[in-house]
């Protein structure tokens, strides 16, 4: 018999949950579902995947964070707002070594953020970008940002214990 997968699970699912309404309900979050990111999957639904990830990793290897600006910074450190594929002819094709300071430009206008958000969404492209996180936050959002995007450019699903379908 297969064994079952186990399911990924937040000790505060509704906190992490809130903070993800509150992001939405004041910036152009939103406006992400329309871009795609690797695969078939949006930059809304990579940014949520890589928000939960980088908690759970938080949890799971019991590294004391800052919650909050954990889940913020994950969820705005691909806010860049564009279809990265289409746009080469901008200067676009060079997106990897970029965009983070677009996604950075873009969450200080909608946000204030804090310096460890700021790091998180300047900082995650580590090690492409040479310059590593600063903060303990921003290491685990540039490791669960590797991890969701092998799953998604190599097509495989992640274990979605918080199916997306509401925010979707």
């Amino acid at each position: 018999m297969a064994e079952a997968k186990k399911k990924i699970v937040l000790s505060d699912e509704e906190g992490f949950y809130k903070i993800l309404q509150d992001v939405c309900r004041d910036s152009r979050f939103c406006e992400s579902k329309k871009y795609i990111q690797h695969g078939n999957i949006s930059v809304y639904t990579h940014s949520i995947a890589v928000a939960y990830y980088s908690c759970w990793l938080a949890e799971h290897y019991n590294i004391k964070v800052k919650k909050k600006e954990l889940i913020r910074g994950a969820l705005l450190h691909d806010y860049f707002l564009y279809d990265w594929h289409k746009n080469k002819e901008e200067g676009r094709h060079l997106h990897g070594f970029t965009h983070p300071a677009t996604a950075l430009r873009n969450a200080l206008e909608d946000f204030d953020l804090t310096l460890i958000e700021q790091d998180i969404i300047k900082r995650h492209m580590f090690p492409l970008i040479p310059v590593p996180p600063k903060y303990r936050e921003g290491v685990l959002v540039s490791i669960a940002d590797k991890i969701c995007s092998i799953y998604e450019t190599t097509h495989r699903k992640l274990n979605w214990s918080f199916y997306l379908l509401k925010w979707s």
